[in-house]
Parts: structure tokens; C-alpha cells; sequence
């Protein structure tokens, strides 16, 4: 590896051998690679490039430094033919490239030269990039963590997923509510893609559509076809050793059209497969509160998995002529259930391709295959109507149906009498309109299904799919999810990043269990000041990007509390939210009560359809300006709902926090990675022991976090009887809180728009048990800012956390799924 302490010079003369990159410069003569870009692809010179021409230049320059170690990866695999890994997701959220490029690349002394030379702007510079919208939430970050792991330890692997031509939307806040735009991610050229028109797949459906009444409807027993486009993008390992594949599926229609009817002057008609297929891949998650939305999620999981089970049978035929190979050459990872068809598709290449009889390809099929489960909530294990399945691939459903009769005969021969159990592992949910099970189906399919999170998977055995895990316990297994220590510390928060390096050297950046190394240095006096100036560095850091940005004024010098995640009941927003009406409640009651200031951050987005949660960011927004307009608490406290959160804002505002919010209903979240990306940055955790923040606790010590709340057992025990009303009546500051919101203090001109957080939180029973919470929540609260007037001693607790955040890199979750899960090995590019 190139050493981060060489000189330019240095850096360049290995990097032009490492990368094959002979004698040509990165910058700085006409024929060097940021000129000649400039050039020739965007045609203009250097003077008067703008913003996003030198963004393009440098960021295809960076590309072109990478290719020939981008094909020497693939060429290694294809002569050492290893088992490889292909991860299989319906999100990629990756945020922005090109620093993470040039940092695994080991090319900033090299990127700084141009910069400095070129007297360009670095930030605006990176701002000139999107974050790709290829994914939304915690699903598709940990595929890109995932990918990063992959390629940094070397491990033949590829992931496959969609190009959105949209992201999910982009968020912004008017008068309080939540706002959406499209996010058309793709406006402008992405330098990092390449097209694979020689590499494309052909999909038979068993409809096809045209224009009714302004709409694309389908036309049943109409056979049409599809066409999956494949674009690359490179996933470079921390090094530049291994450059893995991140392959996208873009849909298109074959080229033709009814000439006819288009003659004829009845355009939309003849163009309407075209419209059809080009739809299938424009947006990430369509709006799935209407059937039709619906319709084009489930359409777009076949194409993902029939795309991606063409191109690996391709791969894997090229160098191995025996069909029994298939599982000593191949892991599919299927991320949650979005890929689950690939059951059913894998039975159907084996059986009607491969023409294997049933038994083998069944044999095959779940010995390839392996499943993670990422979500305990009943309403987001996915459910498909059986009428879709045969109304566009029929064959599937015959054999989804043919594994579901094997599946049964097999329960009812080993739990006799126990028609209850068989209808609960049965792939097919009974009623007026069936439905296939894809969580069974997964499991049913796969030879592995892992949580990931201890709690996770115990909860996920024992009660989400208890019967299943009776039938195959062999196959359930735990993996604790993990993060990129590349993207979330080492890009992310520069300033602690070198102060680590300085005390402990550089390996951490590769092996993240060196960070226990700084236990010791938690007592050191001169090392906690240290640590203090640069957190206050990055607060500053972050404040001035906010003023910039929002025109926001923050004080850098009050608690940065935060709680940046999707907008849902279960993570409950609105429970931070009563917290903070009770604090601001505690002032209006005595205004001369000494207190730390506080900021308070939120950040995400609500789904367009999901209006409690829309009304919860109303409600955040409200609180925020109540408490800007009241003299009393101005200065003292504050709220900022910051919007469009991505990956992007996230590097911004996690290594500013002092605190982190955790504080899902216990039993309900699944993992989390934020919790692990604010740990690992040094904020304290306030949280429930829920997901990853239970093993959090134990690495670190409970003391070192700010635990409260009931635990999972104690909400599936209090659920038959538990009742807010008695929180309401019991409590003042739970009574004082709620009564403040009901009588329109926080929303004089708009007088009832807060009524369904009465009837979520007291009429309705508070599924989500928020009042069952807060009054330990402000006990936990109460203890956090004590310590924080311990100067030292909050230090010294920040320190011992990023120490012990080792366990949750990403390199030690993929370092589990290749050696218990996979069966793979390192395969270095020779």
C-alpha cells in the first residue's frame, strides 16, 4: 500500500505502476488527463471550464486512473475462477463518489496538487455531484458499506441493483410541511458510469400493455418483451488493490413500435411498450398507496432478479460446464425480501434451461441462495397477489406453487395434527385474494437467513417466523450489521480521523479493532483536550456549512443533540419531539433555571403517503419556531429540521453531534447503523435497548451510554393492558406536555392540525408506546447534561466510545457472511 506520510512524488511514481497509468500526467499539461477531458468532453478550455465541467474533468480523469486496475480485477476473476459474491439489492445509496474515490485511490496528495494548482474551489467542487438516488434509507447504505467492505478484503464480488433515473424525491420544508420534488439525479452525465449495450438481457412477460383512458394498463396473454440494460460503476477498495463491480439494470423496450397505428397519428399507442418499459426503472420506490404503485414495485423486483440471475449464469457458464458447481462457485445475497424471486427464477433456469430435474435444482438452489431479513415490522414483509404472479410469469407461480406443496407435505410429516403451523409456514396467504408469502419463500429457498442484530435475529427465531426457524433452526443465524470506517471517519470527519492516526497509526483505516488502542489514551489529559478542540472544529465546521446553506445561526458551543433517520412512528420522532415540549415547558414554568444550551437536530424523510408521518416533521417545524419566537427560551434552546437528508448531509452533521438519538420502540428496530456511525464519531448515545445499541452498550459499557425505556420482552408483555391514558393522568410533565400541543400553542393560525397526534397517542392506544417512555426519557436526559457540565468527563466518555466502536466496521460483518454464510475467499488482483 501506498503510504499516506509520502510525498507527491512519491505517491505518483507508485501509483503510475499500481495503476497501470504509464507516462501520462493527472493535470497540468495539454495533454494530461484533466485537460484533455476538458477538451474533448466538454469542449471547452481551461479558463473557462464552470463548476461542473471541472467537476466532470476530474472526476472522468479519476476514472480514467482506475480502469486498467478496474479490468485487470475482472480478468483475475475470470482466470482464477474463485467463488464469487453477488449481492443482490433493490438500493444502492452510495452518496457522492468522487472523495471517496480519490481517498481509496490513495490520490489526495495528487487531487490537492491539481486543486491548488488550478486555484479551484474543493467544496464547490464536490457539490457539483448528486448523491446517486439509488436508494432511500439504512437498506441501501448498508449495501453500499457492504460493497466498500467487499473490495477492500479483496473478495470477488459484484453487487446488482437498478438505475433509478429518479431518486426517491427531494424534501424540501414550506410553511412546516414536508415538500416533494423529483430528484433527477441523472439530469447531468454520471462520469462514473459505464453503458454494457453488448451485455444486455432479454425478459419474456406474459402481458403487455397499452394506453386506457391516459393510463399504461396491462393486457393479459399478450407476451411481450423486455430489455435490461446493464450500466457499471466501480466499487474501489481502500488501496486501489480491488476494483469490484456495482452493475445497474436501465429498463428499455426492444426497438420497434406499431408503425401503424403510429401512422395513423396515434402516437401514444404505438409508442406505449416503450413508455411502459422505459417506466419500469425511472423512479426508486413508486408511490405504493395505490395498486398501480404497487403493481410497478413488484414488477420492477422480477426485473432486478431476472436481470441479475441471467448475468450470473452467464458468468458462471462461461468458465464451468457442470450445473453442479453452481453453489462452489456462487453466493447470491438476497437483501432483504425485494430479490426473493429469485427462488423461483433460479428453479426456472435449472429446471427449463438447464433441464436439471427437481430435486437437483431445488438442491442447487437453496445451497446458492442466502437471505437476510431486516425488519420484524408484519406490514413490511412483503406480500405479492398470486393473480400478479400469473397474470406476468405464470411459470413462476407453477413452481412457487409446486415448492409450496413439497413445503407442506414436509410440515405435515414432521408436526402431525398441527394444521395451525402449516398455514403459517405456507408461501401462500389464504383468503378472498392470495397472496405469496416472499419472506417464507426466502427463507424456504435459501440455505442461510441471518438478522442483523443479536436482538434482531433472537426476535426474528422465536417470533416473526418462530415456525420457520422450527423447521430449518440450522439455517438462522446472526450477522450485526456494520459500517464503512473509510466513508464515515476517515472522509467524514477529517480532523478526529488524523488524531487518530496521530496516536495510533494508520492501520485502523483497514483494521478497525486497532481502535481499542485508544482505551488508554481516554485518561490522558493532553489527548481529551485534544479530542475537545477538534470536536469543537467540526461543530464550527458544520455550523458555518448551515449558515451558508440554510441561513441557519447555530451556537457551536451548545449540545448538538440529533436524531437523523427515516420519518416513522416506530422510531419514534414524536417521542424526541415531547421531550423537548417538556424541557421548553420546564423554562416557560421557570424562566430563570440555569441550563446548558441545547440544539436540537432532526433530519429525513416521510414516504409521500404516509401523512402521520408528514404531520410529525409539521409538528417538529412548529415546535422550532414557537421556541425562536419566545424570548424567554430563545438562545437557550432550539430545533432545526434540517431538510433533503442524505448521505451527503449525514458526513456533515453525524461528526458534529454530541448526542445521539436511539430511541426506537424496543423490539421494533432492527439494527440501525446511524447509531453505530455516531458512536464511532463520538457522540453519546440516548437510546432504548433496541437493534445494534444493545451490543453498543456492551462494547462500550452501559455507562458510557444514556439507556431508558421498557425492553422488547417488557413491550410484548405490557401490550394486552398497557394504557396512555394512565401516563396521562400519572404524569405532570407527560399531562403538561400533551395539554400544551391541544391547546393550539403551537399552532395559533392553525387551530386542530396537531388533533391526530391526539388521537395516535392517547385514542388510539399509542401502539408505539411513547408515553410509556418518556418519563424515563427525561430521566436519561436529565443524567446526559449533568455529565456534559463534566467537561473531562464527557470527553473521556466520547473517546471510550469511539474506542469501542471496532466491532461494528463492515469488514468484520463481511468478514462473518464470507466465512459462515458464503464460503468465499480473498482473491487479490494479480
Amino acid at each position: 500500500m501506498v503510504s499516506i506520510r509520502a510525498t507527491p512524488s512519491e505517491i505518483i511514481d507508485k501509483l503510475v505502476a499500481q495503476y497501470g497509468c504509464g507516462p501520462v500526467k493527472f493535470s497540468g499539461a495539454d495533454e494530461a488527463l484533466y485537460e484533455r477531458h476538458l477538451l474533448f468532453d466538454s469542449v471547452t478550455g481551461v479558463a473557462a471550464a464552470d463548476a461542473r465541467d471541472r467537476f466532470e474533468a476530474i472526476a472522468r480523469s479519476v476514472r480514467d486512473v482506475l480502469s486498467q486496475r478496474w479490468i485487470q480485477t475482472e480478468q483475475t476473476y475470470e482466470r482464477k475462477n474463485p467463488k464469487r459474491v453477488y449481492y443482490l439489492s433493490i438500493e444502492f445509496l452510495l452518496g457522492r463518489s468522487l472523495a471517496s474515490n480519490v481517498q481509496n485511490l490513495l490520490l489526495d496528495p495528487v487531487a490537492e496538487q491539481l486543486i491548488k494548482e488550478k486555484n479551484l474551489d474543493r467544496p464547490l467542487l464536490l457539490e457539483q455531484e448528486p448523491d446517486a438516488g439509488l436508494g432511500n434509507g439504512g437498506l441501501g447504505r448498508l449495501a453500499a458499506c457492504f460493497l466498500d467492505s467487499m473490495a477492500t478484503m479483496q473478495l470477488p464480488a459484484m453487487g446488482y441493483g437498478l438505475r433509478y433515473e429518479y431518486g426517491m424525491f427531494k424534501q424540501s420544508i414550506r410553511d412546516g410541511w414536508q415538500q416533494e420534488r423529483p430528484d433527477n439525479w441523472l439530469r447531468r452525465p454520471d462520469p462514473w458510469e459505464v453503458a454494457r449495450p453488448h451485455e444486455t438481457v432479454e425478459l419474456q412477460l406474459n402481458c403487455s400493455f397499452e394506453v386506457r383512458g391516459g393510463a399504461l394498463q396491462p393486457i393479459e396473454n399478450r407476451p411481450s418483451t423486455l430489455i435490461g440494460i446493464p450500466f457499471d460503476r466501480p466499487i474501489v477498495g481502500y488501496g486501489g488493490k480491488t476494483i469490484n463491480t456495482l452493475r445497474l439494470w436501465s429498463a428499455a423496450a426492444p426497438d420497434e413500435f406499431n408503425f401503424q397505428e403510429f401512422s395513423q397519428g396515434d402516437f401514444v399507442s404505438a409508442v406505449a411498450e416503450r413508455l411502459g418499459a422505459e417506466s419500469l426503472t425511472r423512479v426508486l420506490y413508486p408511490d405504493d398507496s395505490t395498486s398501480m404503485g404497487q403493481g410497478l414495485r413488484f414488477v420492477q423486483e422480477y426485473f432486478l432478479v431476472a436481470c441479475a440471475l441471467a448475468d450470473i449464469v452467464r458468468r458462471f457458464r462461461r468458465d464451468n460446464s457442470n450445473w453442479g458447481m453452481l453453489p462452489e462457485k456462487v453466493a447470491i445475497q438476497l437483501n432483504d425480501t425485494h430479490p426473493a424471486m429469485a427462488v423461483p427464477e433460479l428453479m426456472r433456469i435449472l429446471l427449463d434451461q438447464a433441464k436439471l430435474g427437481w430435486d437437483e435444482a431445488w438442491d442447487l438452489t437453496v445451497r446458492t441462495l442466502a437471505y437476510t431479513n431486516h425488519t420484524l415490522l408484519p406490514e413490511a414483509l412483503e406480500k405479492w397477489p398470486v393473480e400478479w404472479f400469473r397474470m406476468l410469469i405464470p411459470r413462476n407461480l407453477e413452481i412457487i406453487f409446486e415448492i409450496n406443496r413439497r413445503l407442506l407435505d414436509d410440515v405435515r410429516t414432521r408436526f402431525k395434527d398441527d394444521d395451525g403451523r402449516a398455514a403459517r409456514i405456507s408461501l401462500i396467504e389464504e383468503g378472498s385474494n392470495k397472496h405469496v408469502r416472499m419472506a417464507n419463500l426466502a427463507i424456504a429457498g435459501s440455505h442461510s437467513t441471518n438478522g442483523v442484530a443479536e436482538i434482531h435475529s433472537q426476535l426474528l427465531r422465536t417470533t416473526t417466523v418462530k415456525d420457520l426457524a422450527d423447521l430449518f433452526p440450522e439455517r438462522f443465524n446472526n450477522k450485526t450489521n456494520g459500517i464503512t470506517p473509510r466513508r464515515w471517519l476517515l472522509l467524514a470527519n477529517p480532523p478526529l480521523a488524523g488524531t487518530i492516526t496521530d496516536a495510533i497509526g494508520e492501520d485502523w483505516i483497514s483494521d478497525l479493532s486497532q481502535l481499542s488502542r485508544l482505551k488508554p489514551l481516554a485518561e490522558d489529559k493532553a489527548f481529551r483536550a485534544h479530542f475537545r478542540r477538534v470536536t469543537r472544529e467540526t461543530k464550527v465546521r458544520f455550523v458555518d456549512w448551515l449558515k451558508s446553506q440554510l441561513g441557519v445561526r447555530v451556537d457551536p458551543d451548545s449540545i448538538f443533540d440529533s436524531q437523523v433517520k427515516r420519518i416513522h412512528e416506530y422510531k419514534r420522532q414524536l417521542l424526541n419531539a415531547l421531550r423537548i415540549v417538556a424541557l421548553y415547558n420546564r423554562l416557560r414554568e421557570n424562566p430563570n433555571m440555569q441550563v446548558q444550551p441545547r440544539t436540537f437536530f432532526f433530519a429525513g424523510k416521510a414516504a409521500p403517503a404516509y401523512q402521520l408521518a408528514k404531520l410529525i416533521i409539521k409538528f417538529i417545524n412548529n415546535l422550532a419556531d414557537t421556541i425562536d419566537d419566545d424570548p424567554i427560551v430563545r438562545g437557550r434552546l432550539k430545533v432545526l429540521f434540517v431538510p433533503e437528508y442524505d448521505v451527503s448531509l449525514a458526513e456533515r452533521l453525524i461528526p458534529a453531534s454530541d448526542v445521539s438519538n436511539q430511541i426506537s420502540t424496543a423490539g421494533y428496530e432492527a439494527s440501525g447503523t446511524s447509531n453505530m456511525k455516531f458512536m464511532m464519531n463520538g457522540a453519546l448515545t440516548i437510546g432504548t435497548r433496541d437493534g445494534a445499541t444493545i451490543e453498543m452498550a456492551h462494547e462500550a459499557g452501559e455507562e458510557n451510554l444514556f439507556l431508558f425505556g421498557l425492553t422488547a420482552q417488557q413491550v410484548a408483555d405490557t401490550r394486552g393492558w398497557y394504557n396512555p391514558h394512565w401516563h396521562y393522568d400519572n404524569e405532570r410533565e407527560t399531562q403538561a406536555s400533551l395539554d400544551l400541543i391541544f391547546s393550539d400553542h403551537f399552532s395559533p393560525n392553525e387551530r386542530g392540525v396537531f388533533e391526530p397526534l391526539r388521537d395516535t397517542l392517547l385514542t388510539h392506544g399509542d401502539y408505539y408506546m411513547h408515553l410509556a417512555d418518556l418519563k424515563s426519557y427525561l430521566d436519561a436526559d436529565r443524567r446526559l447534561v449533568d455529565l456534559y457540565a463534566d467537561r473531562e468527563e464527557w470527553a473521556r466518555r466520547a473517546i471510550l466510545n469511539v474506542a469501542s466502536s471496532a466491532k461494528f466496521s463492515s469488514d468484520r460483518t463481511i468478514a462473518e457472511y464470507a466465512k459462515d454464510v458464503w464460503n468465499v475467499e480473498p482473491c487479490p488482483v494479480t
